[in-house]
């Protein structure tokens, strides 16, 4: 099967990232052809496709002036559409997968897809369909869905965007306008994935045309999902430093206790990490890692955290985790809880300190066995959800469906 793979990046930046090229690379391994389409970016990863891809715009850090004159690309982005259009007439895809395309490769590649007549598969990583800002939360931090009822220019009033800046969130607010008023997506999608229960259940409440020619698929682990024997004695957070990923609850918390702490990441919220890090033995913060260092920094803790105070989707972290065989504290939020409902992990309540500290003090009373038997139930739920290979069955399975939804719609 040709597969063309679509998504705003060709290097990674985040889970969704990753996601596109570990399903490009697991396509691969099973025979299939993928052709891939993204922005050019000097990050890129090489790619013999790179020559159709239109000039990445970094809108977030425009000014003023440069974000008004380019809102129309940002909204409908013509060259992407142009470029796309010659990478198909070229390669001719049986079946398009759409990963994150908003804000950069923009609307624009829906209408040349459907021109082509090409089945379109969109996995959905965040909230952009249904909230402008794409997290749900406001600039105070905290939850809202203030938008459910399509008045988008409350994300512009409020400054929801994550830079909490009213011309970007303005940005936001006329590009959610334009797909309510004059892109129907639900006319371009023959299947959605889900990549957790809770995003299936958050967009059907929205609209719930999204529950047809849907499926719920879970991200995959890109390797061999391992046991593991080893009782570390650190916990770890690795990933954003950002306020929604609860980063400051957990110091909070951590600060005033006599348990070990690694952080591993990057973000705006660097040097507040490094400020605690400076000034508790207990708390030790070492920068960026890559996989290879992160996977040895997960096979050798004790627990690691998932604080999040967002409506997380299906964070990879968990993911990973779970398929090095380590257990999970993670937040009652988004698409958490469903992954730790088989006994891999344990729950605290968002924000809350004192529900973070009982976990804790819980944990820090098991015995070798009963931890060992919660690390098997984490390797046992990672088996039977994250593997490659069951992945790989599903997604041929869509793409099919996809296949034929749309050879229906060109005969009538």
């Amino acid at each position: 099967m040709k597969v063309m793979l679509i998504n705003n990046n060709h290097f990674i930046t985040g889970g969704a990232d990753s996601v596109y090229l570990n399903t490009g690379k697991l396509l691969e391994k099973y025979g299939n052809t993928v052709i891939y389409y993204s922005r050019n970016d000097k990050k890129n990863i090489a790619s013999e496709y790179n020559i159709f891809f239109p000039e990445k715009i970094d809108y977030r850090n425009l000014s003023f002036i440069k974000k008004v004159k380019n809102i129309k690309s940002f909204i409908y982005n013509k060259e992407a559409k142009e470029n796309l259009l010659n990478l198909i007439d070229l390669y001719k895809p049986d079946v398009a997968h759409i990963h994150n395309y908003l804000g950069g490769l923009s609307n624009s590649i829906l209408e040349a897809l459907r021109e082509k007549n090409v089945a379109i598969v969109l996995t959905i990583h965040d909230y952009r369909l249904i909230c402008p800002a794409y997290n749900f939360i406001d600039k105070n931090n905290d939850i809202c869905e203030k938008c459910k009822d399509g008045r988008f220019i409350r994300c512009a009033i409020k400054k929801c965007s994550s830079e909490k800046k009213i011309t970007y969130s303005l940005m936001l607010s006329l590009d959610a306008y334009y797909r309510k008023y004059f892109q129907n997506i639900m006319k371009y999608i023959n299947h959605y994935i889900f990549v957790s229960k809770f995003s299936y259940k958050k967009h059907v409440e929205f609209n719930n045309s999204y529950s047809q020619n849907s499926t719920q698929l879970y991200n995959f682990y890109p390797e061999e999902i391992q046991k593991n024997n080893i009782k570390g004695k650190y916990y770890l957070y690795f990933g954003r430093l950002s306020r929604e990923k609860g980063i400051i609850t957990l110091l909070n918390v951590f600060k005033d206790l006599n348990l070990e702490l690694i952080i591993a990441g990057y973000g705006p919220l660097e040097n507040i990490v490094k400020e605690y890090s400076d000034k508790s033995r207990k708390i030790k913060y070492i920068g960026g890692k890559n996989y290879t260092e992160l996977k040895e920094l997960i096979k050798n803790c004790y627990f690691v955290i998932i604080p999040s105070e967002w409506y997380e989707n299906n964070p990879m972290a968990i993911i990973e985790t779970f398929s090095l065989g380590k257990p999970v504290i993670g937040s009652n939020i988004g698409g958490i809880p469903e992954l730790l409902k088989d006994g891999g992990g344990f729950l605290f309540e968002p924000k809350n300190k004192k529900s973070l500290i009982g976990i804790l003090e819980k944990i820090n009373k098991l015995t070798e066995e009963e931890y060992f038997q919660i690390c098997k139930k984490a390797y046992n739920f990672a088996k039977v959800n994250f593997s490659e290979k069951q992945h790989y069955l599903r997604l041929i399975e869509i793409y099919n469906k996809a296949n034929n939804d749309q050879n229906i719609l060109k005969l009538r």
